[in-house]
């Protein structure tokens, strides 16, 4: 891995957290414009990024993520961030479809097993957004939401949280047939026809957010 974090504690942190579960990182940087050179150095199975990195200390790390995406669609990415930056998170988790990419409250960190469960699903191709990163972009782009019953609604959000159907339907109380039943609602009122890839789950929650 690369881990792009100017707070040396947390980097600290991340390096003893991820080398529990048999990773490495192999570099570290401070800055978001020592990111792309490092990535190009160690071609790395995952780039772990804070969103606020020096020079600017705004959402330069993100930034510099969503460019490494454009210029690497395979690789892994998961952005760690204090806040969520609206904009550029959707660019980032539209990227490749949504595949190999997640996006994670720093506090999430805290939850050691999730996040490293989080980690491994990220670099083996899976998606993982935080619920709250969910929230706050859902409720910037309501358009969509409008066309599903709110029933599922609570079946998207916890498809977004990477719940399976199984897990979503002891959350909510109902039978698995019945989340079965919703989620293909969902794909046919979001447009979603079935396809070879079939990557239905991850373009149903990208769809929400692009629009």
């Amino acid at each position: 891995m690369v881990l792009a974090e100017d707070s040396v504690l947390l980097a600290e942190g991340v390096v003893s957290l991820v080398s529990r579960f048999g990773h490495s990182v192999v570099e570290v940087v401070d800055t978001a414009a020592n990111t792309a050179p490092a990535v190009e150095r160690h071609s790395p199975d995952l780039l772990i990024t804070d969103v606020r990195m020096p020079p600017g200390n705004g959402d330069d790390g993100l930034v510099a993520a969503v460019a490494i995406r454009a210029a690497k669609p395979e690789l892994p990415v998961l952005v760690l961030s204090q806040y969520v930056e609206q904009s550029y998170a959707a660019k980032l988790l539209d990227s490749n479809d949504g595949r190999a990419v997640g996006y994670l409250l720093k506090d999430r960190i805290g939850a050691i097993e999730t996040f490293a469960e989080a980690v491994a699903q990220i670099a083996s191709g899976g998606t993982v957004i935080d619920p709250e990163v969910v929230r706050q972009l859902l409720r910037r782009h309501r358009d969509p939401v409008e066309r599903l019953s709110s029933r599922e609604k609570e079946v998207l959000e916890a498809m977004a949280e990477g719940r399976s159907n199984a897990a979503i339907a002891r959350a909510l109380f109902v039978t698995e047939a019945a989340v079965n039943k919703h989620v293909s609602s969902i794909f046919t009122k979001l447009d979603l026809p079935m396809d070879a890839d079939d990557h239905r789950r991850v373009r149903a929650v990208l769809t929400y957010l692009r629009r």
